[in-house]
C-alpha cells in the first residue's frame, strides 16, 4: 500500500501509544519469564521463527488472559494487540492495557476502526497481535477462526507467525480466578504468506485454514472446523 502525508490526525489512543517509549512488559519482562518458567513450567520452542524486522501478524490460539503477555516473552520488537473493546471500559485495567500496546475492536461485529488501526500498523513495519478465535476457548479445543486477520495479511501481503499454545487452559479455564501450576508450552510455527495468485478474499480463507491446521495439529486435533 503506497505511503503518503497524513490528513488526519491520529487517533488519541494511538499517541499515547507513541509517547510510552519503554512498555511495561519490557520492563517486566525477565522477571515474567523466570516467574512462568517456575510456576508454569513454561517451554518456548520454534523462536527462531520469529522475524527481527518488517510487518508482521502474529495468530496464536487463546487459551488464558495471559496470552498476550506469554507470547510476546520472546518476540524482542514492539508488539501492538487487538484487544476486545469492553476491556477498555474497566477503570484502572484500561489504563494499563493501553500502556501494553493495546488497542479496542469489537468482536461481535464487523469494526472498521480497529482494522484501519490495525493497516496503519502494519504499513509502519510493526507487528500487531490477534487472537483469530475471537475470545478464549471455552473446551480447549482450538475454536472457529475470524478472517478479519488473515484479510489484512492477503490485503497487504503481511506474513503471519502462528503460534500454538498448550496447557493454558488445564491451568486456567474459565471460571477460574487464579491459575494452578501446570505445564504451558508456547509453538512459534514457520510464517505463512497469503498466496499471492489468489484474490484476497480466497488468499484470506485459503491462509486462516493453514494456520489454524498448523496451530490445532499441534495440539493433536485433526477435525477441521470452519473458518468465520
Amino acid at each position: 500500500m503506497p505511503a503518503g502525508p497524513e490528513r488526519n490526525p491520529a487517533p488519541l489512543f494511538l499517541c499515547s501509544l507513541r509517547a510510552v517509549r519503554t512498555p511495561l512488559l519490557d520492563l517486566a519482562r525477565p522477571g515474567f519469564s523466570r516467574l512462568c518458567r517456575a510456576y508454569f513450567g513454561l517451554e518456548l520452542s520454534g523462536v527462531a521463527n520469529i522475524p527481527p524486522s518488517g510487518p508482521l501478524i502474529i495468530t496464536p490460539n487463546h487459551q488464558t488472559f495471559a496470552d498476550p503477555a506469554l507470547v510476546t516473552i520472546p518476540v524482542k520488537r514492539r508488539v501492538y494487540y487487538m484487544a476486545w473493546n469492553r476491556l477498555f471500559e474497566i477503570p484502572v485495567f484500561s489504563w494499563m492495557i493501553r500502556r501494553l500496546r493495546a488497542f479496542p475492536a469489537r468482536i461481535d461485529s464487523a469494526d472498521p476502526s480497529s482494522v484501519r488501526e490495525a493497516v496503519r500498523l502494519l504499513t509502519a513495519g510493526h507487528v500487531v497481535m490477534i487472537f483469530p478465535e475471537g475470545g478464549r476457548t471455552l473446551t480447549g479445543n482450538v475454536e472457529r477462526f475470524k478472517l478479519g486477520a488473515f484479510r489484512l495479511a492477503a490485503t497487504l501481503r503481511v506474513p503471519v507467525l502462528p503460534v500454538t499454545i498448550a496447557g493454558g487452559h488445564e491451568s486456567w479455564p474459565p471460571g477460574r480466578v487464579f491459575p494452578r501450576p501446570g505445564r504451558i508450552s508456547i509453538t512459534y510455527h514457520p510464517l505463512l504468506e497469503p498466496d499471492p495468485a489468489l484474490e484476497p478474499r480466497q488468499a484470506a480463507s485459503a491462509l486462516a485454514q493453514r494456520a489454524r491446521s498448523v496451530i490445532a495439529g499441534t495440539l493433536g486435533e485433526t477435525s477441521a472446523a470452519p473458518c468465520v
